[in-house]
């Protein structure tokens, strides 16, 4: 398996997003969303997950952050989906526990076809730089239900704000690079339908 890219466009009244991501990558990206928090977030989840990931996004700012993150998860999740086609010889489940200082994060997911997200996860301050934190649970709802996966996303153990939202990010692009990995005892798809 190499070089599994997807890309998406979506263009509405309230955003314009270009967005490709190589789930075979080397951690390369280049991410312009207008919200420089959102942007180190996003690096975060590409380089620990070793996605090559390019996002260039105009969204109406001058409202707030809102249409812009939970679009851009939109467009994450399509592509990661187109990425993967039929899903083929992956290892389908994903899981990490990540430590950032104070902090443990976990993620785990599996890419089973139905949507789901489990979030639990409490920030202490309404803002980071100029990212809402109640949109970082509105972004992984995005990606999840626009891929079809199962994501459980929670804070073991928290303090500074920063490294909360920093921890989910990473500990989710190490689970999904695990789950979207070669099995290579597994030639078809992982399940028991046949299908995912």
């Amino acid at each position: 398996m190499e070089n599994r890219i997807g890309s998406c466009k979506r263009k509405t009244k309230e955003t314009k997003i270009d967005l490709t991501i190589n789930l075979d990558g080397r951690g390369e990206n280049q991410i312009h969303t207008g919200i420089p928090f959102f942007d180190h977030m996003l690096d975060g989840f590409a380089r620990h997950g070793l996605f090559d990931l390019n996002v260039t996004v105009e969204g109406d700012l001058e409202v707030d952050s809102h249409h812009t993150i939970e679009d851009t998860g939109i467009v994450l999740g399509q592509a990661i989906s187109k990425a993967l086609g039929d899903k083929a010889g992956i290892r389908r489940y994903g899981y990490f526990i990540l430590p950032m200082d104070e902090t443990l994060a976990l993620a785990a997911t599996d890419l089973s076809g139905r949507p789901y997200l489990n979030y639990q996860a409490e920030f202490t301050v309404p803002r980071l730089g100029t990212m809402d934190t109640e949109m970082i649970r509105d972004f992984f709802y995005a990606v999840s239900y626009s891929a079809a996966m199962n994501l459980h996303l929670k804070i073991l153990d928290g303090g500074n704000n920063h490294h909360m939202a920093e921890a989910l990010f990473k500990a989710y692009g190490k689970a999904l690079d695990m789950a979207v990995s070669e099995e290579p005892r597994i030639k078809n798809v992982w399940s028991t339908k046949g299908t995912l």
